[in-house]
């Protein structure tokens, strides 16, 4: 037991440390969120065509380029992100998630929120924080999915799309996530 406390003190340590050096971790000007979201969805769409053929018919695209996740046990993750509109930024959002169970790691990754109608996009907006697995339903998108896209198989509300994930995550957990608009 006392391995494991030890293992357990020195994880959260380094996490701590991680976090706050993380790029992400500290608010990033709209500038740079500007900036680094458009990069973020340029890279994303020359690796994965079927996020390209989405983004064609989206009416917004959410990204956030740098979300920081970290965790021992309880964990947490947090990052800034740009709607695009059209290709241009029109609003901005913080996500943050907590989460508890057996897990252990730091990571840091990006993602899009692809929203392919009016009603979804007026859901972020018109309630107090779009929280994922409540409101329009989301598909998250992976190798075997992103096969299977067409222009007419788009059929729900909100896709979701993971990348440029670096560091170690290991484990299994309950999480909540809420994304908020906010100021720049």
């Amino acid at each position: 037991m006392t391995r494991f406390r030890v293992f357990g003190s020195v994880l959260l340590i380094a996490a701590t440390v991680a976090l706050m050096n993380a790029p992400g971790a500290a608010a990033a000007s709209r500038q740079e969120l500007d900036r680094d979201g458009i990069k973020a969805l340029k890279t994303l769409y020359a690796m994965n065509p079927a996020a390209r053929r989405l983004g064609e018919k989206a009416r917004a695209v959410l990204v956030f380029p740098n979300i920081v996740k970290a965790g021992f046990l309880f964990g947490g993750q947090i990052g800034e992100g740009v709607l695009l509109k059209g290709g241009k930024p029109a609003a901005y959002y913080n996500s943050v998630a907590a989460s508890y169970g057996l897990q252990a790691g730091v990571q840091t990754f990006g993602y899009a929120l692809f929203f392919m109608n009016d009603a979804a996009l007026a859901y972020l907006d018109s309630s107090a924080g779009f929280e994922l697995g409540v409101g329009p339903s989301i598909v998250v998108v992976d190798a075997g999915v992103a096969k299977s896209i067409t222009s007419t198989t788009t059929t729900q509300d909100v896709y979701a799309f993971i990348f440029s994930q670096k560091g170690l995550m290991a484990g299994i957990g309950v999480q909540g996530s809420k994304i908020t608009r906010i100021s720049k």
